[in-house]
């Protein structure tokens, strides 16, 4: 059961078993709900548009545009969305223009736990 009070969150990966993961994720962590999946960054900024979700996990590497671009444009229109990245990278080899695509933060994706999920929605929601 989910709460008008919950963290609505778009989980965006092109791989569907991450997507599981995730959605696993953001079912364990208490106060936050999934509001809907995409696979590609064009999908990413058309599902934004039509859920405004509170948070958004957007991998980086994706079909199209990737997800630092989907970053800025949903950042663009929805300016109150967070968005946090995630990838396979460490912090210190993300491409040089995500730190300006306007996420709010980083996490690897081995490091997505639910604890995780609510230290960055505190830190930054």
């Amino acid at each position: 059961m989910t709460s008008a009070d919950d963290v609505s969150v778009l989980i965006v990966d092109d791989q569907a078993t991450f997507r599981s993961t995730a959605r696993t994720v953001v079912l364990l962590a208490d106060g936050f709900t999934v509001a809907a999946e995409a696979e590609s960054g064009e999908d990413a900024v058309e599902t934004a548009q039509r859920v405004h979700p509170d948070l958004v996990l957007m991998d980086i590497n994706l079909p199209g545009i990737n997800g630092i671009e989907a970053t800025r444009r949903i950042v663009e229109h929805w300016p109150d969305t967070v968005v946090v990245l995630m990838s396979t990278y460490t912090a210190a080899d993300l491409p040089a223009d995500a730190a300006d695509c306007g996420a709010r933060s980083y996490v690897h994706k081995e490091d997505l736990f639910p604890a995780v999920l609510s230290d960055v929605w505190e830190q930054h929601g």
